[in-house]
């Protein structure tokens, strides 16, 4: 509990001096005024502590989510409750929290009814990992409006943000389902690939290069083969954790998205009976989780992804990529989550994505910075601006020098705002994979 005087108690302390000056310009005598005036407003101010409500009983909790997925928003509500002596008017509430959690609004005011007050607030999960709320505040007048009594609740209490799987799950439903809104539902496993399902009856529509003459002869009817998309393929998804990829897009960090695109890639996958891995890395490998296979491989997976955490160091795509290409035993998708910052790192990459392209198929997912392409076309009005603007450029510019040159090796590139990369690598590697490509 903390007591302090508000800023009409400091005004009103202060008048003391001015008003001994005064009265002893006009009669040295009434000096004392002075002095007596200070000691009344200090009688004031003890008599308000006095009157205070709630400085032994008030109580104060705060209502939250157990757990935040990366990006989202949730409601809590900080309540101030004054069950015996009388109840101020109004209270203010303030809610420290560390890093990984912003609070909208961070401070506010409730007024009390029915002898409680409550502040609704909005938790938003900036950062994968511990969100912490600290410490919850809450301070009111006393009745005379002179003091403020505040409590400082230390609460400590962990909010876990972790990754957006239901929303991953959801998506996956809704891009299968037969919704117009979303469009046709994906024929996922007949009428497209390679591999010999059935002979069918052949119906108008069909290819007539379907069309088996042998079996139709025996049968004495028109049959044609059915195909279904090859299964078992190898797909990894390698993903680079360094500095570049902690920084944020869309409200969340480069690495959230990149994950949150994996695993929906990974929960398509295993679905469709191919197999799975994740590889991560920045200045050294980090995560490998070769191959699996199976619906029932997803939640390893998921907890293997929840645990990378975001790094500072700069990512080193020679011994990363490197050893990833021995570890691959047969030819497989590799799906590369990165972001390039310099020239001299770009050549580097492009050097070791030339080695895994003689044996594998490569996909490059590039998320669309809007925030600098916005300081491009922003119209300059200072020297600042422009300068921002320059910079902003030239950057886009070499990062569009590295999409071209990747293409021209024969790369695959999926380009997508942050929050559509997800279902943008899904069609993507659906078309590979009817297009029979892996």
């Amino acid at each position: 509990m903390r007591i302090y005087p508000t800023a009409a108690a400091i005004l009103l302390m202060a008048l003391g001096a001015p008003l001994a000056l005064g009265l002893a310009l006009v009669a040295a005598r009434l000096w004392l005024l002075g002095p007596a005036w200070i000691a009344l407003v200090a009688a004031l101010l003890f008599l308000d502590v006095l009157l205070a409500p709630g400085r032994r009983s008030m109580r104060l909790t705060l209502a939250g989510p157990g757990s935040l997925a990366s990006g989202a928003v949730q409601g809590a509500l900080i309540e101030a409750g004054f069950p015996r002596g009388v109840a101020p008017g109004a209270v203010e509430f303030a809610v420290d929290l560390n890093d990984r959690l912003e609070a909208a609004p961070a401070t506010g005011r409730a007024r009390v009814h029915e002898r409680r007050a409550g502040l609704r607030i909005d938790l938003r999960a900036l950062r994968r990992g511990e969100g912490r709320i600290h410490r919850v505040s809450a301070r009111w007048r006393g009745p005379l409006g002179l003091m403020w009594i505040q409590r400082d609740d230390r609460l400590e209490q962990v909010v876990p943000v972790t990754l957006d799987i239901a929303g991953i799950k959801d998506e996956a439903l809704r891009l299968f389902s037969r919704d117009p809104s979303v469009g046709h539902r994906l024929q996922l496993d007949l009428g497209g690939g390679s591999d010999f399902h059935a002979l069918t009856d052949f119906r108008p529509g069909m290819n007539r290069r379907a069309i088996d003459w042998k079996q139709s002869a025996r049968h004495g009817a028109l049959l044609a083969k059915e195909f279904h998309v090859e299964r078992n393929h190898h797909i990894v998804a390698a993903i680079d954790t360094g500095r570049l990829m902690g920084q944020p897009l869309l409200g969340r960090p480069r690495l959230d998205h990149a994950l949150n695109a994996t695993l929906l890639l990974a929960y398509v996958g295993l679905k469709m009976g191919d197999k799975v891995g994740l590889f991560g890395f920045d200045a050294r490998p980090n995560i490998a989780s070769g191959v699996t296979s199976g619906p029932n491989a997803f939640p390893a997976l998921q907890r293997l992804a929840s645990k990378i955490d975001y790094s500072a160091e700069e990512t080193n795509y020679t011994l990363g990529l490197t050893q990833l290409a021995g570890q691959l035993s047969r030819r497989s998708l590799v799906v590369v989550f990165t972001d390039v910052a310099d020239s001299t790192s770009a050549e580097l990459m492009l050097e070791n994505v030339g080695r895994l392209l003689r044996q594998h198929l490569v996909l490059f997912v590039m998320m669309h910075d809007e925030e600098l392409a916005a300081i491009e076309r922003k119209a300059p009005e200072t020297a600042d601006d422009v300068s921002r603007a320059v910079v902003a450029a030239a950057l886009m510019r070499e990062r569009e020098v590295v999409v071209t040159r990747l293409r021209r090796m024969g790369v695959e590139i999926v380009e997508a705002a942050a929050d559509q990369v997800g279902p943008a690598l899904l069609a993507r590697y659906l078309d590979l994979k009817r297009r029979d490509l892996l």
